[in-house]
């Protein structure tokens, strides 16, 4: 299970250099073991990318953590608190850990932004090479992939 799990987290990189969003990224390399789709795991996380909208706000790679923490154990009635409890608290737990790893779930905090605009500009950057070298978001997709491998792991040796 840990080499598919190190696959998975590889996936999440590759995706990122791909081009596509930090969510985007996470979402898509673990999607598969909930039932969905490549395509339909990057359409769920395309609009959480730059931080909401690029916007700024919570880091897409924990936006992913969300996401993928509702598939494996959201609940489906409304009226399930315990279920809602458990989520909740899962979610709680591996955004502690990303927060502790790096700092902040904050976009704007992890790019060093300083003044982020109330109307951001929603034009995406360029992905070019000195993007990458300044940008600290491909080890924050990866680092959030990590923790929900991790998360993973701990769960199967609970069960």
């Amino acid at each position: 299970m840990k080499a598919e799990l190190e696959k998975r987290v590889a996936q999440a990189v590759d995706n990122f250099k791909q081009g596509y969003g930090c969510c985007q990224s996470v979402v898509a390399a673990f999607a598969d073991l909930y039932g969905f789709s490549d395509m339909q795991a990057k359409k769920i996380g395309a609009g959480f990318g730059g931080g909401v909208g690029r916007m700024r706000m919570m880091c897409g790679a924990v936006s992913g953590i969300v996401i993928l923490v509702g598939m494996d154990r959201g609940q489906t009635e409304g009226d399930d608190r315990r279920g809602k409890a458990s989520c909740y608290h899962t979610v709680q737990d591996l955004l502690a850990r990303f927060k502790e790893e790096n700092g902040s779930l904050i976009c704007a905090e992890l790019l060093g932004l300083k003044d982020v605009p109330l109307n951001p500009s929603f034009v995406p950057s360029e992905r070019t090479r000195e993007y990458y070298k300044k940008r600290p978001c491909s080890a924050k997709v990866e680092n959030a992939a990590r923790i929900f491998a991790m998360y993973l792991t701990e769960k199967e040796n609970t069960l």
